[in-house]
């Protein structure tokens, strides 16, 4: 799908309409902190309308090239974190360990309510690479992102390893498992796209790999959390978003200036799935049935 670049902008935030790999190439080199991207994955989704199709060798060719692209525009001390999905993810690591020095093979686990494979193990979890283009020169605010250590914490246990013998830590640095619960309807930042990735995922990245003022970007901006995130923990954002109806949730959400009116702009939930919830199904069967015979 080609369109016509478009460019919605504030001082401080930036929103591009157009093709990824087109204006990451118009991108100025070593001029990004923090990249966050979570492209299509070529399995089949319908981003409204615009359907994934392509063959695993089209698909791969586009992808090594914007990755490169990623690469170019990353400062020396940056943060590259990618998703993908797990039949594509050994392809990418394999790539990115060209260029990149691989720093943590994240996993975001989930679980799900819905139907699952009844023939294989199904795939509960996405998998998400920590690039960096320097070995240890690099921003990592560990104090940022300390979660519960539940053995220290819980049981107080006491580190006779130590001179004097002292408490285990109630506080350490996340894993690389990382339990999110998927973004769902009835949540606040639920949006109108089919992949969307939880705040709490896009926080716990940008608060670890970037510092207030930094410039953060998302070549495949979707519903934009990561742009709406980065504004809300005082950074800077750039997205990349080729269909019109997500640009226009990210003017929403980071409040840019644009033609598109108040009506076009407004919240309007819809559902990902045509199932009808518990309570939709309980209400349909309570109704009386009217025959047509």
């Amino acid at each position: 799908m080609k369109v016509d670049t478009k460019i919605y902008k504030d001082d401080f935030h930036t929103i591009i309409h157009g093709n990824a790999l087109e204006n990451l190439k118009c991108l100025e080199s070593e001029s990004i902190d923090l990249i966050f991207a979570d492209p299509p994955y070529n399995i089949g989704k319908d981003f409204d309308g615009l359907v994934e199709n392509w063959s695993e060798e089209e698909f791969l060719n586009w992808t090594y090239k914007w990755i490169d692209e990623c690469h170019r525009i990353l400062k020396p001390n940056g943060t590259f974190y990618l998703m993908n999905s797990t039949e594509n993810m050994p392809y990418i690591d394999i790539k990115c360990r060209q260029n990149f020095y691989i720093k943590s093979r994240i996993v975001w686990a989930y679980d799900s309510s819905g139907m699952q494979a009844k023939k294989y193990f199904g795939s509960m979890y996405e998998p998400i690479l920590m690039l960096t283009k320097h070995e240890r020169n690099y921003t990592f605010n560990a104090e940022d992102i300390m979660v519960e250590a539940k053995t220290g914490a819980i049981r107080q246990l006491i580190d006779y390893r130590k001179e004097p013998p002292q408490p285990y830590n109630t506080k350490k640095v996340p894993g690389n498992v990382w339990n999110f619960a998927r973004v769902r309807f009835k949540m606040d930042e639920y949006e109108n796209h089919p992949t969307q990735k939880p705040e709490a995922l896009l926080e716990r990245i940008i608060l670890a790999s970037s510092n207030v003022g930094d410039m953060v970007l998302d070549p495949f901006s979707g519903s934009f959390s990561t742009c709406a995130v980065a504004k809300r923990l005082g950074r800077k954002s750039m997205g990349i978003e080729l269909n019109e109806e997500y640009v226009k949730i990210g003017i929403r959400r980071l409040d840019l200036p644009s033609p598109y009116t108040c009506e076009e702009l407004a919240k309007e939930k819809r559902r990902k799935t045509k199932n009808l919830s518990k309570k939709a199904r309980l209400i349909a069967d309570t109704q009386p049935q009217i025959s047509l015979i």
